[in-house]
């Protein structure tokens, strides 16, 4: 057990945490997750869903039941875990498990990961789980050379176009441009440096991954573009039923070829680790397409959100460290971007306030006891625990100003709260195992981030764009980028 994993839950308790019931009503079985479903998603809205029942019970540990309910889930029922203390207790598998949760209190038709229970899907007290991850750490340990020359080489490209576009058009959507440069670089890594353009998949890559992942996303998704008094029909169309297998199974079929074909080294290490070959292709097309495009399409556009929102002051201070330290070391390499304080500081801050996973669930393994910062609450076998991470990680108990972007928030002594950033299914400051759920590309995805704004502000001073939402990610246009000054 991890020492964070210790001080989360406790059946000793000090004595001035009084043990309360857990507060809140699931209400009718049929009847209240479908009230609960239509506040979260039309008449409050998610932030205000939570933090109105936080003011209402007095306490950041209650009851309420998660999308989607009737008729795709048969047990919404969840217990909200909304603070730094008690958020924790998730990451300690000896108490919760995280057999088949990534996608909350339902799980998508296995027809879209080819009848497999893919490694996200899995508790780390099965067996196939340790085999998997470990397949997927040493894949990209055997690749960490090409971490930065690649991903730069696909910046490039993403830059040219965003210059060509804003020419042209006065803006650019850096979405669309933002995923098919993801999804490049994710296929090159994983496939030795294979452009998936000049392959059967051609330039369809991303439409192909974001149709396969809709269809499975769309149940606990929303457009959030509806009035609430149409709400009720989004409702009645998501989530009545899921969506059949077979409206992408052609797709997902290109995309498996695609990675049978050219990701055969990976594959034929999994078969020496006694993994069948056809789950492991199916496993890889999950973490290429699932876990990391599907990763990227919401990190890269939430991370240039933030640092446009900050201003021109911070762009002025990022490039003046950037170049420097990049003088200084003689390229972009993994030394210069450790010594780049504030760079850190800014990736870390917002995985704090906007992270890209904001939702953890675990199932009790047994009777257990989880604390908050003011009381403890008696948990029974099998109750789904839920954490809103983007709640734990905006803890005024923990942070000052959590809901404003401080971008040197990490910088000297604040990096010892970095043990309070949870975005990767475990803290900031703990390692990836084979025994734990963390992300195995935790360290990769800081790394890009950081190498997108190192790239970034080596070719611009500063850039303009308008930002809303869309679904799950931060909708990014960019209205103006202005040309490094001194390069």
């Amino acid at each position: 057990m991890s020492s964070s994993s210790s001080s989360s839950s406790s059946t000793s308790l000090p004595p001035e945490l009084p043990l309360k019931p857990v507060p809140g009503d699931w209400g009718h079985r049929f009847f209240g997750p479908i009230r609960d479903r239509l506040a979260y998603f039309y008449n409050e809205g998610r932030d205000d869903f939570f933090s109105n029942r936080v003011q209402k019970y007095k306490s950041t540990v209650f009851k309420t039941n998660m999308p989607p309910g009737p008729f795709i889930s048969s047990s919404p029922r969840v217990i909200c875990l909304l603070d730094a203390v008690s958020f924790t207790v998730l990451f300690d598998t000896s108490k919760v498990e995280k057999r088949d949760v990534l996608d909350g209190t339902y799980l998508p038709s296995l027809d879209y990961t080819g009848g497999h229970r893919v490694c996200a899907y899995l508790d780390p007290s099965e067996q196939k789980h340790s085999s998997l991850k470990y397949l997927f750490m040493t894949t990209l340990a055997t690749r960490h050379n090409k971490f930065i020359p690649l991903f730069q080489t696909c910046l490039s490209q993403l830059f040219n176009d965003l210059e060509s576009e804003i020419s042209t058009k006065k803006k650019a959507s850096f979405n669309t441009l933002s995923d098919t440069m993801s999804f490049n670089y994710v296929f090159r890594l994983l496939c030795d440096n294979k452009d998936p353009t000049e392959t059967k998949l051609g330039s369809k890559g991303p439409k192909l991954v974001d149709k396969w992942l809709l269809f499975q996303l769309a149940p606990i998704g929303s457009l959030g573009v509806l009035p609430s008094v149409l709400g009720f029909l989004e409702d009645v169309m998501l989530r009545t039923f899921t969506f059949p297998f077979f409206l992408v199974k052609s797709d997902y079929q290109k995309l498996y070829d695609a990675f049978h074909e050219f990701g055969g080294s990976i594959l034929d290490e999994a078969e020496k680790l006694g993994i069948d070959r056809d789950e492991a292709c199916h496993n890889l097309v999950f973490l290429a397409g699932f876990n990391a495009y599907g990763g990227m399409k919401v990190l890269f556009p939430g991370l240039i959100k933030w640092v446009a929102l900050a201003g021109e002051k911070l762009h002025k201070k990022l490039a003046e460290e950037i170049r420097s330290v990049v003088k200084a070391e003689g390229g972009v390499t993994f030394s210069a971007l450790e010594k780049m304080a504030l760079t850190k500081s800014v990736v870390y801050e917002f995985l704090r306030i906007d992270p890209p996973v904001p939702f953890q669930y675990g199932k009790a393994k047994t009777n257990l006891v989880v604390q908050s910062h003011d009381a403890a609450f008696e948990i029974k076998k099998g109750e789904m625990l839920f954490g809103y991470q983007t709640f734990a990680t905006k803890d005024p108990k923990v942070f000052e100003n959590p809901e404003e972007f401080v971008a040197d928030r990490f910088v000297g002594e604040g990096e010892k709260l970095l043990k309070y950033v949870y975005w990767s299914n475990g803290r900031e400051t703990e390692d990836v195992a084979a025994e734990n759920k963390t992300c195995p590309g935790k360290n990769l995805v800081v790394l890009l981030c950081r190498i997108l704004l190192v790239e970034l502000f080596l070719r611009y001073d500063t850039f303009e764009v308008d930002a809303t939402v869309f679904m799950f990610a931060a909708s990014v246009t960019f209205k103006s980028l202005t040309k490094a000054s001194n390069t």
